[in-house]
Order: structure tokens, then sequence, then C-alpha cells
């Protein structure tokens, strides 16, 4: 994955993120349902976006001090925007590589995650920011996201992937949790969705960024490819329906 493009990708189109978001609103609230406690005081959001999931973060724990991050300036504005009114601090940064100063209760990130390059280093990382007894909750996309697109381009073009193949599988996550955190717990959930043609899948993959990098080489993307791609689609999954699987983690200190 290239940061860099994919930064760009949300920035350029972060004004009409909220139109193409419901999936990751969907998550965020059932995230946030898993969140138990109110007791945190200290609270680090990753990957806030246009701040809709900001929102229930702030509306659930109304005392505690929070700081959200996100790389896209666009986002950020949006996000300050949306929520003028509400005490908060936003800052514009990189999770991966932004040095993080003091002691986090909560670390918590909404489909964020999966675009991170050293996820490893970053769970480490957070760790040690965390006060002990302290917790990071996070909702991230699996690999067998979008398997349905994947398999259908893989029919046709030799080589294609979706970006979601090289998300980190459920077996590392537990793995990179149980390295770093005293006690964790990981849920599975496939969300799924329909759309009334393979446009207007790939129009809310475009718009949304959960297209990283990109789907691959242009000539996917011609009218003749795309038709056939549309047949294959619907010659074996009779509809263009897709599969989001999610993975809800938590680990505490």
């Amino acid at each position: 994955m290239d940061k860099k493009i994919i930064k760009n990708n949300f920035s350029r189109y972060a004004h009409l993120y909220d139109q193409y978001s419901d999936i990751q609103e969907e998550i965020g609230r059932e995230l946030i349902g898993k969140v138990t406690s109110d007791g945190f005081r200290n609270i680090l959001e990753l990957g806030c976006g246009t701040g809709n999931f900001t929102r229930l973060l702030r509306n659930k724990f109304r005392q505690a001090r929070l700081k959200a991050l996100d790389i896209s300036p666009e986002m950020i504005a949006i996000c300050r925007r949306k929520l003028a009114d509400e005490d908060l601090e936003l800052v514009i940064g990189d999770a991966e590589k932004l040095n993080l100063h003091g002691r986090f209760d909560l670390i918590i990130s909404n489909t964020t995650l999966q675009w991170f390059l050293d996820l490893e280093g970053a769970l480490a990382k957070y760790a040690g920011c965390l006060r002990k007894g302290g917790a990071i909750v996070f909702s991230t996309f699996g690999p067998k996201t979008f398997r349905e697109l994947d398999w259908a381009l893989k029919s046709l073009f030799k080589g294609a992937a979706v970006p979601a193949a090289f998300f980190a599988p459920r077996e590392k996550l537990e793995e990179m949790l149980r390295d770093n955190f005293g006690t964790f717990q990981l849920f599975e959930k496939a969300h799924r969705e329909k759309f009334s043609s393979l446009k207007d899948l790939l129009l809310k993959i475009k718009y949304s960024g959960i297209r990283g990098n990109g789907l691959g080489r242009r000539e996917f993307f011609s009218q003749r490819s795309l038709k056939r791609v549309e047949e294959i689609y619907l010659e074996r999954f009779r509809s263009i329906s897709v599969t989001y699987q999610v993975f809800y983690c938590q680990g505490v200190k």
C-alpha cells in the first residue's frame, strides 16, 4: 500500500464521503456499543475522518478529554465544521508516525487500521501510550472484504486483486493483540450490501476511500471490461452484492 495515494484519495473525495460511508457508520455504531465502560477520561481517536464516529464518542463520553486525528486535512476541516460546538482537539497527522504524548485511558478507531503499513509496530506503540488498565478498541476490515468483486476480477484478469486482499487476517490480528496486551478479544462479523449495478459499487468504493491504492490496471475499467465483469458477477452471485469482513478488536494493557 502507498500511504500517499491513500491520503490523496481520502482528501480528494472528502466532500462526498458522508454520502457513501453508510457501512462505516453502521460499523461505528456497533463498535461504540462494545465499549461498555464509561470511566474513560482521556481518549484518542485514530482516523476520525469527517467526524461521524467522533460525534458518537463525544456524546458517549461527555466528561472525557478527546483528541481526534486524521491524515487528511480535508477530512479534518469537515470534522471541525461539523463539530464546531464540541469540546475536542483535532490533529492532522499520520497515526503511525505521529509522536503521541501523555497517557490515554482509551485509544479507539473505526475502520482505519487496515491502511497501516506496520500495524504490528503501531499496536506496540499504542500499548506504550495507554495507562495501566487502559484499552485499545478498534474495527478493521479483513482480507475477505469485497471477496465477490475479487473473484469476478480474477475470473477475467490474471493477477487482479482488490486492496482488501492484503489486509491482516484474523490469525495475524490475534497474534498482534496477544503480543502487546494483557488480555484481548476479537469478534468477527460479516456486513453485507447490495447495489443496483457494478458501476454503483465502484462509485461507493471510490468515494468512500475503500479502494486504497486503486483497484488495478486501467484496462480493468474500459466499458467492455466493466460489462463483462458485471456479467461474470451476476452469473456467479445472482446480484451485485458485497461482503465486508469486519473484525472488532479490544486489547487491555
